[in-house]
Formats: C-alpha cells, sequence, structure tokens
C-alpha cells in the first residue's frame, strides 16, 4: 500500500498550500479507504464465486464484453504506469545514493542507474506468481515504512529553513491553477493499491464460514494505519521544513545525515524492487493469457523468459526517455489511478448491489464517483503541462533540471510565449 508517490507529497503540498493540502491528504485517505472496503465486499458478493481479478467483477457488474472494456484498459495504465514511474524513482534514489556516498566521484546520468534497476527487475520477472515474490513483499513493507520515517524525521531535526517560504509554487495565476490540478494527480498517485487488492485477496483460503473477507479487511485496516503513519507526517513536516523549495522527491531535497540519507534512499530501491514486481505480476498474467488464448501461442518458459522481457524492456526505455518523477506522478495519478481507487469501486457497488435511492451508502458513492471523475479529468492536464514545460528545457537522455528549478523553467518559458 505504500508506495513512492509518498515521496512526492512534500512537493504536491508546495502546490497546494497547507488548508487544501491537509484537506486533500485526508479526503484521499477516507474515500480510497470507503472504495477498498467495497471492493473486499464485493469479492465474494456471489454464493460460490471469487472475482479474483478486477476486471472479472467488472464483467460481473457491467457485462462480459462491456466489464472487460471498461477495467482493463484503466487497470493496464495503472499498472504499466507505475513500473514507469518506479523505475525513474530507483534510478533517481540509486543516483542520490552514488552522490552522497561518493562526492568526489565522476557524475554518472539518471538513466544509468534506471538500467542497473531495471536489470535486477529482467531477473525477478521469471518468478511465476505472488506466492513466488512474498518474500521480497515482506522487504519491500519494511523498507517503505521505514524511508518514509526517515524523511521526516531527518526534516524535523533539521528544522525549518530560515528562507522557508509557504507561498504557492506557481508564480502566475496560470501556474497556480495547473499546478493545483497537478498536485492532486499526486496525491492521487499514492493510493494504487486497489488495483491487485482482489489478486492479493484471491491467494486468502476462504470458505463459507471463514470468507476471505474477514481476514482481508483486517490486513487492509492495518495497511491504512500505516499509510497514515507514513504519508501524513512525510507531507506536512517536509512541507514545513523546506516549503515551497522542496524537490519532488524529498530524499533529494535532504542531505545530511549523510549516511541516513544514503540508507534511506537504497531503502527506497529494494522496496520498489519488490513494488515493481507486484504490479507487473498481473500485467504479465494478462499478457501470456491473450498470447496463449488469442495466438495460440503454447505455456512455456520461453515464452515467459520474452514476454516478461520485453515488458520489463519497455518500461525501462519510458523511463529513460521521460525521468519526470512528480510530473509523472500527476498525470498517472488522475489518467489513471482516480477511476480505479476512487470511482470504479462505486459504479460497481450501485450496479451491482442497487442500494436505496437518496439512503447514506447511494449518496456517499455518488459523492466518490463526483470527486473522482473531476480527478480524472483536471489532474492529466496539470501532469501533462508539467512535461511539456520540463521537456521543453531538457535534452533527451541527459540529467533534467531539479524541482528547485521548477519557477525559473516556467520563467523562461514564459518568456518565449
Amino acid at each position: 500500500m505504500v508506495g513512492a508517490g509518498v515521496l512526492g507529497l512534500p512537493y504536491a503540498m508546495s502546490e497546494l498550500g497547507w488548508g487544501a493540502g491537509i484537506a486533500v491528504l485526508i479526503l484521499s485517505w477516507i474515500i480510497t479507504l470507503y472504495t477498498l472496503r467495497q471492493m473486499v465486499e464485493m469479492h465474494e458478493m456471489v454464493e460460490g464465486k471469487r472475482f479474483d481479478r478486477y476486471h472479472e467483477l467488472g464483467q460481473h457488474a457491467f457485462g462480459d464484453r462491456l466489464g472487460l472494456w471498461i477495467v482493463v484498459p484503466q487497470q493496464l495504465v495503472v499498472e504499466v504506469g507505475l513500473g514507469i514511474v518506479y523505475m525513474v524513482t530507483a534510478g533517481q534514489s540509486l543516483q542520490k545514493f552514488h552522490d552522497v556516498v561518493c562526492r568526489n566521484c565522476r557524475h554518472i546520468r539518471t538513466s544509468y542507474f534506471i538500467m542497473m534497476f531495471a536489470s535486477v527487475q529482467f531477473l525477478l520477472s521469471q518468478l511465476p506468481n505472488f506466492h513466488s515474490i512474498s518474500s521480497v513483499s515482506l522487504v519491500a513493507a519494511i523498507m517503505s515504512l521505514s524511508y518514509s520515517t526517515i524523511a521526516w524525521v531527518a526534516s524535523l531535526t533539521k528544522g525549518r529553513e530560515e528562507t522557508v517560504n509557504y507561498h504557492l509554487r506557481g508564480t502566475t495565476p496560470a501556474d497556480k491553477v495547473f499546478d493545483f490540478f497537478g498536485a492532486l494527480g499526486s496525491v492521487a498517485f499514492a493510493y494504487a493499491g486497489h488495483n491487485v487488492v482482489l489478486e492479493i485477496q484471491a491467494t486468502i483460503p476462504s470458505a463459507p464460514e471463514k470468507p476471505s473477507k474477514k481476514p482481508m479487511w483486517k490486513g487492509v485496516v492495518v495497511a491504512y494505519i500505516i499509510v497514515a503513519v507514513c504519508y501524513f507526517p512525510a507531507a506536512l513536516i517536509g512541507y514545513w521544513a523546506f516549503g515551497n523549495h522542496v524537490d519532488g522527491n524529498i530524499l533529494i531535497t535532504l542531505n545530511n545525515p549523510r549516511w541516513l540519507i544514503a540508507i534511506a534512499n537504497m531503502m527506497v530501491v529494494v522496496h520498489l524492487i519488490g513494488s515493481y514486481q507486484v504490479y507487473a505480476m498481473p500485467v504479465f498474467d494478462m499478457i501470456e493469457t491473450v498470447l496463449v488464448r488469442k495466438f495460440w501461442f503454447r505455456p512455456s518458459s520461453r515464452l515467459r523468459l520474452i514476454s516478461r522481457t520485453v515488458y520489463v524492456a519497455f518500461t525501462m526505455f519510458v523511463a529513460v526517455t521521460f525521468p519526470f518523477f512528480n510530473e509523472l506522478l500527476s498525470f498517472f495519478g488522475g489518467f489513471a489511478l482516480a477511476p480505479t481507487s476512487y470511482f470504479l469501486p462505486c459504479i460497481m457497488w450501485l450496479k451491482i448491489c442497487k442500494p436505496k435511492r437518496f439512503s447514506f451508502s447511494w449518496f456517499t458513492n455518488w459523492t466518490c464517483i463526483i470527486i473522482g471523475v473531476l480527478l480524472m479529468l483536471l489532474s492529466p492536464i496539470g501532469g501533462l503541462r508539467q512535461i511539456i514545460l520540463k521537456i521543453r528545457m531538457y535534452s533527451v537522455y541527459q540529467d533534467y533540471p531539479q524541482d528547485r528549478g521548477y519557477v525559473n523553467i516556467t520563467k523562461t518559458v514564459n518568456k518565449q510565449f
């Protein structure tokens, strides 16, 4: 549940401000917990049947054909988008580790560190299923809790900068509006667990007297408590310490104590090694199923090797070409995460359970749907604008300007118009 999106929350706060930022963080936590509860409940809603995939639940709600076309494209965009962002994040964290540990060493571009991370994924991608990566996932969970804690503890220990400024990051009304949209996507990106929750619940044994939803819901509650412990201090204390000078990745902003920041960045890498696989496994399953059923490929280790290697190579290529951490968070957070985490579960609940009109359940679900649709429409606009601004100042396959230079970038681009 705790993903790399936590590292971008202080930056999102600098685009939202104190009041709006706190409100968005709390509201997102509540909405996504509510929709996750609905998915856990719907997993075994039909007696004698379990919906082990997101698209299976969608097919039950909307029909076999329509449900497939509604859910699968969205789920694919989420999981591929997460893979790309995790490649970028791991590459930047490896680069930061290198720069902190060896200050006098020759500079190495981010793209090479992304390739190093991808080389590990080429190997892990050959593991057959979720059970095979359970130990990796456990280590990843410990790492995420640790580095997010280090982020806010180190920020608190450092204290506020003398020149800290809490004005919104944007310098013009247009900048502030589009930054606000992008920040909503960055917050949404932090809540990505919905896309694999049914696959995870499918691994839990179930019986009529002991349905899987009971232990699964306990796991969700524990996960969301950890999410709150990780997200809120990191976002609020990180913004308090650095204001609108914070980088897109809070661990890039921090430099001292050197040994602790180096460890935290390496923890990010270890965490993302497992998280990448968690979100890649459903894609692998989908690709191999299509190849076997539609194109008559024979299931084999060779098919697994080729298909999974091509997928990892694709996410690596995109990450190396567009290594924009915060901008990718904003775009994918709104375009992909908003539907699958904020309003698709609500639409399915209304379609399957049919709560009484104007009841609490009916009203709550429609509220989530409206918020989620607005998020899906507005956030990608802000994220796409930020990507365009970066591209105008960035040479492909070179290190791009750090986020502290964002204000200068917007000024330079605005002058060109």
